[in-house]
Formats: C-alpha cells, structure tokens, sequence
C-alpha cells in the first residue's frame, strides 16, 4: 500500500513497463539460441540435401539434422561463448560507466542498438551470401547485441533499486518469460504455413517489435507521477551515486519471489540471463537484502572483506560455477543437434523447438519456483557440492542420444523418449540448484555483507557461464 503522499500506480501501468522491460532484456540470447537451426541451414557444409530446398531457398526454422550434413563453423558452441563474454565484461564495464553516462542514455541507446542489430538479423534473411560471410556478420552481431543486453540489465536494475521489491520480480518475472515466448514465436512462425524463408523472417521481426515496445515502454516511464517519484527521490536521497550493477545483484528489500527462468537459460540465463538470478526469490526463507544502517552500537557496521564474505559462501559459490559450467556444457550446443526418430515428418520438424527449448524453459521455472516451498539441503550445505556434482552424469547421457553428427560415442539412446526424459531432469536441476545457491548465499552472512555476497556469486555465475561455453566445444568435438 502506498504510503501518505506517495502516488498511486494506476493500473499497474509502471509494473506492467517493467514486466516488458524485462522480457526485452532476455530476448536477444533466447531468440537467438532458439534459431539455432536457421542459422546452422545457412551454414551447413558439404553435400548435405537438408542444407537447401530444391527451389534454391534456405530451409529455414525447419532443419533437420542429417547424417550427410556437418557444423564446421560449430555456430551453436561459438554462439553460447560470444554470448556469455560480453554478459562478463560489459557488465564490469557497467559499473564504471554509471559515473560518467547518465541512466537514460545507457539505457536508451542500448535498446536502440539492440533494435537495429535485430533488423540486421531479420533482413539478412533474405540475402544470399557466403556461408562465411554470414558467420561472420552474425557472430559481430551476437557479441555487439550481448554487450547491449549487459549495459541494459545493469542500468534497469540500478533503477529498480529505487522502487519497492514487488517492481523488481515484476521485472525479472518478464525476464523469466523470454525464453517461452522466444520458443512460441518459433512454433507459430513454424506453424503458419508459409514458406520456411518467410517464416524465418516472421521471426526475427517479432523481436524488432518487441524491442521497438520495450524503448516506448522506457520513454513512457517518467511521464508517470508514481515512476517520477521514486527516481526523484533516489536522485536527493543518493545525489551522483546509482545502484547500478550491484543493486541488480540484490534487491534493497526482503523477499523476491520465484521467478520463471530461461536462460539464458537461462540466462540463461537467463539466464543468460547471469545478473536476474540474484533477484529469483520471495520467501521468508530466502531473504536478500542490503542493509546499509547502523550497528547496534550506532556506529557504522565495518567494510566487509572480499575474502572473509568469501570464505564463508564458497560452496555456494563452487555450486554456481558448476551448474552454469554443466548447463552451458551441452545446452544448446549437444541438445539442439539430438534428431527425432520419429517417422512423422510434422514431429521431426517441431522436434527441437518443443522437446529442446520449450520443455527447458518451462522445467528450469518449475524448478526455480520449488525453492519457494523447500531449501534442501539448507542445513547440511556440506551435501551440496556433492548433489550439485550428481548433474555431471547427465553430460554423457545427452551426448549419447541421437545425435547424427558423430565420430567417436556410440548412439546409445536413439528414442525421443530417452532425450525428453533426460531434458526435463537436465532443466529441473538446472532452476533449482541456480535458486538454491543464490537463495541460501546471503544467509550465510553478515546483513552489512549480504551485498557483496550477491557481487561475488554473480561473478561466479558469470564464470560458470564463461566455463560451460568454453567446455562445449571439447565436448562437441568428443561427439
């Protein structure tokens, strides 16, 4: 309830722009990572009848992968590195930007990159061009458009820090959601009956539109009394100084709810999606907060040492570089290469959109959301690395599905069955554990150290993402 003096929110008109303000920060690496067979059509090497249609025009959303057609550009592992690079770096960056950019231009010009970039994307759908002409144009895109989406998330959340918590899962709850709306888009895009270069660009068009919502949604914003309000307070209260980066960490309030997560998925990510973790739960059980007042003494609590906050959370920390190092590892760089087996040809072709993309995104949420009715092992944390480490025996599992391109692994689980069964405890385990340790970090602090805990677990989040990138290319080439 709004207290005396403080405007009201009418209609929600604040929460629903940064529920969509959101959703477009996490629509880049989820519309990309979904288009995955697209661009591996434009890229196929050799002798490969799936590569083009008979009439000359790229088969689109709709490849299947074939035993006669090989990645040589391995689009899918360089794809998920120069996505999780930028995610480190330019949100390092970030932090040193705030002093000397304002918030608006930030995150205005972002958008704005990120509109044009998604253009690009969508007219090179139709130009025919070199296959390494293409690799190269949209590998500069995946990294410019990544480096947006950091300074993007980074800024928003800065301003978020000046609102209550309920604004911040709002947010994050329309970030959880671009993972599922990306892998929509690609299933009524598929759906629509037209032919597969029109539907590839009925695709790429839904980000530019989605996009071009999010910067109307960000010019609205301070023509509202309630938004108004808050950043003119924060800019008396805090003069020259903006909760960038680390407010994105952590929320300044108790109690962030369970967010839908993709990811990246996730980012995961996020998912992607690295920084939105921090912010996943509202529950008693899993507060995060930033308590900057007094100690009982009156007098300032001390500056928290990053070694000593680090001593006591590394096993969370070890947790989350090895969540995000497995995850990253085969998804999507195996997962979105396993074939149906199925002789539908309708199923074949829906086959890596829903049992892949979709079915990730809505178990990581599941799982993410299960944290909110129990934190197990919260109180054996000693068994966390342990159970954590259990995920690594579903890495050879999903190798040895039904994956065509192969040299060395036998195919031992050629079913669908086997690839959807293994998908649904893959992305489970992915949500909860990502929730679990980002959950159970602050509590293992101090309050006047809960903020540099949730700094130091989102660079190790940051890191498991980097390492997960990195290992996807040795396990392709084991493949």
């Amino acid at each position: 309830m709004a207290s005396q003096g403080t405007p009201k929110d009418s209609f929600h008109c604040v929460g629903i722009i940064f529920f969509l303000l959101g959703l477009g920060t996490l629509l880049p690496w989820n519309f990309f990572i979904t288009a995955i067979p697209y661009f591996q059509s434009r890229l196929i090497v050799g002798n490969c009848s799936a590569g083009k249609e008979e009439d000359g025009n790229w088969t689109g959303l709709g490849l299947e992968p074939s035993s006669h057609c090989s990645d040589d550009f391995n689009f899918s592992n360089w794809l998920t590195l120069l996505s999780q690079l930028p995610l480190l770096l330019f949100t390092l960056l970030n932090s040193l930007l705030y002093q000397c950019i304002p918030d608006k231009v930030r995150i205005l010009s972002s958008l704005i990159g990120i509109l044009l970039l998604f253009v690009l994307t969508a007219v090179l759908v139709r130009v025919e061009m070199p296959a390494q002409s293409f690799f190269s144009i949209t590998m500069a895109s995946v990294w410019f458009i990544n480096s947006f989406c950091a300074v993007l998330q980074g800024s928003l959340f800065g301003q978020l820090g000046s609102f209550p918590q309920s604004y911040s899962t709002l947010f994050l709850s329309g970030q959880g959601m671009a993972g599922t709306f990306a892998a929509t888009a690609m299933l009524l895009s598929m759906a629509s009956g037209v032919d597969a270069q029109t539907s590839a660009l009925i695709y790429f068009v839904t980000p530019c539109v989605g996009t071009l919502i999010s910067i109307i949604c960000y010019i609205l914003l301070p023509h509202k009394d309630f938004a108004r309000h808050h950043l003119h307070r924060r800019a008396q209260e805090e003069p020259g100084y903006e909760l960038e980066t680390k407010a994105g960490l952590l929320s300044p309030e108790d109690g962030l709810g369970p967010v839908p997560g993709a990811t990246q998925g996730g980012e995961p990510l996020s998912l992607s999606n690295g920084i939105a973790i921090a912010l996943e739960q509202e529950d008693s059980k899993c507060p995060l907060e930033i308590m900057n007042g007094s100690n009982g003494a009156g007098l300032p609590p001390p500056k928290p040492s990053v070694l000593g906050v680090l001593r006591k959370i590394w096993q969370m920390a070890l947790c989350i570089v090895m969540v995000f190092s497995i995850t990253l590892s085969v998804f999507p760089a195996i997962t979105a290469s396993v074939a149906s087996t199925s002789e539908n040809e309708t199923w074949r072709k829906f086959f890596t959109p829903v049992c892949c993309f979709l079915l990730f995104n809505v178990m990581d949420w599941l799982g993410r959301s299960a944290t909110s009715y129990f934190l197990w092992p919260e109180k054996h944390l000693r068994l966390l690395p342990a159970v954590v480490g259990l995920r690594l025996l579903l890495v050879p599992l999903l190798l040895l599905c039904n994956v065509p391109q192969r040299e060395y692994l036998p195919m031992l689980f050629r079913q669908d069955a086997w690839f959807v069964l293994f998908m649904v405890v893959f992305s489970l385990s992915n949500g909860y554990f990502v929730s679990l340790t980002m959950c159970l970090a602050p509590k293992q602090v101090q309050p006047h150290e809960s903020e540099l805990a949730g700094a130091i677990m989102t660079f190790f989040l940051a890191l498991g993402l980097s390492c997960g990138a990195g290992l996807s290319f040795i396990l392709k080439a084991l493949l």
